[in-house]
């Protein structure tokens, strides 16, 4: 057998031995080697100490959570204390003005020492006026107490965050071994094959020296085993025929293990005779995997062999296929969080690529809303983040075959709500703003999937779904935030596969129209009161809709260059923009102007009530309203702009 890597060593000791031959060769006299205490630990303990390393990040991530919360908080206690100081100087303005106006209209027949302006003479209301703006002071001094205890929490809590980090990379480097040490194993299972077989294989293990997290190494063993007999089993051809096919007698097997980025990729290439397309086709044809009038893409028809039970063995034995096939290795790559990619040629040898996570631990995702649900992506998938407007989203859809060309590279337009099976996006003819499409790749596979919102990124820590949700296409694993929801993983190769539609899964409820349900809608509210906000929130989430908030006409704008809601509520007393110039900028606005508007005051008089009319408002409703007939309104209006009428599959597991 020949053909062993050079980077490939013969045990576990390899290392330490390779560490103290260096310090040998030194220059200069002789020191004493000192050897390094060792501890033996359990594995299992090693993996729970990494678990709660996870579990702190977690309770870290909610702390912080709890932290913003609170500095919004202060925010809004800054900006109350400042509209309390304008109303007090108001008053100040008002009642020295009053003061001045009583002395001159009494004065005529008094003759006193000192005026109102040489000497203070304090009213009641005066003396009213300045125990308030003694108090705003101290709520000041309060404001400022607070802000300075959050400063400090940011800070210590990043100081904890620093240690955190790095108490979990000590903890990961335990875990780390290096690929080599299955090297003899694989080589072992690579011999014993081969002589069963009546074949003569080597094989060739590149990059034994990169280190693996040792859960995802044990794990990938088994894997591994499969796809090195597979390799020999349906690949390399018997010795006679590799001659008259003009190849060597010995077959070649090439394992390589490299790192990019926070990715491990291990390469398992054969130069046997390829996958049998034919057979394949055949088989998923027999099995019902695909209507037999589809004609399939010879990248489609690789994929089938990663399907449940499908395997193209002719006789079954404990080498060639046992009845099982890669789908088997396609599973567990996919619990580990990684991607499976197949690619062959016919006479020249299959490649199988593994991606897999560097540790399970702790991972980098980008926080993405579909409909009315949040998922998580892995970073390592993410290659970047574009814009596009609403024609050119409609007119890349209504094409045979939507691809979005960024670069030097094409990328197949999906959907996240239709992939997970929401409600299809409004992208038509009608539809105007800016919708936000990610770039991901999967292997040599490319997506631009259109999402309805972005919600940073965040580190996860990804739990199993349990036997029950774990064959779900397009899902990995879950998560849990900061704020305690529970979020679900993507697996961008599996989305990838649902957007081609490459297996006919027999489920069409979703299309037959039967089973139905309204689209959530969304509605903004505008109000400088955080009360009013949080109370009409509340109020409209519990009756369904999705809610979006502004504290005045400036941050209402500010929001809606990105998105533009289905109905907005607004206020008219708001500081920086008032509802009537919010009003009248929506109005004006083409792209937002069909958005109806609820006007919600406490100023019910009549001559309001018609300016905000004629700017065009449509329902003017008074405070404090009553909840039956502000969710009367917004219906009406929904279904008066035509929001009524949408309508959706209801989703089904």
């Amino acid at each position: 057998m020949s053909g062993a890597d050079p980077d490939r060593v013969a045990g576990d000791r390899g290392g330490s031995a390779g560490a103290e031959g260096e310090a040998a060769g030194t220059p200069g006299p002789a020191a004493p080697v000192v050897p390094h205490d060792v501890v033996r630990v359990d594995a299992q303990a090693l993996d729970k100490l990494v678990n709660l390393s996870g579990e702190i990040n977690i309770y870290q991530s909610r702390m912080e959570q709890q932290l913003l919360e609170f500095g919004y908080g202060l925010g809004e206690l800054s900006q109350t204390i400042e509209r309390l100081r304008g109303q007090l100087r108001k008053l100040e303005l008002e009642t020295e003005a009053q003061i001045l106006f009583q002395y001159e209209k009494e004065g005529d027949g008094r003759a006193e020492e000192f005026d109102p302006l040489e000497l203070d003479r304090y009213s009641t209301i005066q003396q009213l006026s300045r125990a308030l703006s003694e108090s705003v002071t101290d709520l000041s001094s309060i404001k400022d107490l607070l802000e300075n205890q959050s400063r400090n929490s940011e800070t210590l809590l990043e100081q904890q965050s620093r240690v955190s980090v790095a108490l979990q990379e000590q903890l990961m480097q335990t875990r780390m071994v290096r690929f080599g040490s299955i090297a003899r194993r694989l080589q072992r299972i690579v011999r014993q094959t081969a002589t069963e077989l009546s074949k003569d294989v080597a094989l060739s293990i590149f990059g034994a020296n990169n280190e693996l997290d040792r859960s995802v190494l044990n794990r990938m063993v088994s894997p591994l085993e499969h796809i090195l007999r597979n390799a020999i089993s349906h690949g390399i051809e018997d010795p006679e025929l590799r001659e008259r096919n003009g190849k060597p007698r010995q077959g070649q097997v090439r394992l390589g293990v490299s790192r990019e980025g926070a990715e491990v990729v291990i390469r398992i290439t054969d130069d046997g005779a390829g996958i049998d397309r034919d057979a394949v086709r055949r088989k998923a044809h027999l099995l019902g995997l695909v209507d037999d009038d589809r004609e399939l893409s010879d990248d489609n028809v690789l994929q089938l062999i990663l399907e449940s039970g499908f395997s193209t063995a002719k006789q079954l034995t404990h080498v060639s296929g046992r009845g099982v096939g890669m789908d088997v290795v396609h599973s567990e790559v996919k619990r580990l969080g990684g991607v499976l990619s197949v690619e062959s040629e016919t006479g020249r040898g299959t490649a199988f690529y593994v991606r897999l996570p560097y540790t399970l631990a702790v991972n980098e995702a980008l926080l993405v809303e579909a409909g009315d649900e949040l998922y998580a992506l892995p970073l390592t998938n993410l290659e970047g983040v574009v814009r596009i407007d609403a024609a050119s989203l409609s007119a890349l859809k209504a094409s045979a075959d939507p691809v979005y060309a960024y670069g030097a590279n094409n990328y197949r337009l999906m959907s996240l709500t239709e992939l997970v099976g929401l409600r299809p996006p409004a992208t038509g003819p009608g539809t105007t703003g800016m919708y936000r499409i990610l770039l991901v790749r999967a292997g040599d596979r490319r997506m631009a999937i259109q999402v309805d919102g972005l919600m940073g990124t965040r580190e996860v820590v990804s739990k199993p779904l349990g036997s029950i949700l774990e064959k779900l296409k397009g899902i990995s694993g879950a998560t849990i935030l900061g704020d305690g929801r529970v979020v679900l993983i993507l697996d961008v190769t599996g989305l990838y596969w649902l957007g081609t539609n490459l297996v006919a899964t027999g489920d069409e409820s979703g299309s037959s129209g039967q089973d139905t349900e309204v689209c959530q809608k969304k509605i903004m509210v505008v109000d400088d009161s955080i009360t009013i906000r949080k109370v009409t929130s509340r109020l409209l989430g519990r009756n369904g809709y999705a809610v979006m908030t502004a504290r005045d006409g400036v941050d209402a704008l500010q929001q809606l260059q990105d998105e533009a809601p289905d109905l907005i509520l607004l206020d008219i007393e708001m500081p920086r923009m008032d509802g009537y110039e919010l009003a009248s900028h929506i109005r004006n606005n083409p792209r937002l102007k069909a958005i109806p508007m609820i006007m919600i005051t406490s100023r019910t008089g009549e001559k309001h009530k018609q300016r905000a009319l004629d700017i065009g408002v449509d329902r003017y409703l008074g405070k404090p309203y009553q909840e039956p007939e502000l969710l009367s309104a917004v219906r009406d209006m929904l279904v008066q702009k035509g929001g009524g009428g949408l309508v959706r599959p209801a989703r089904t597991v």
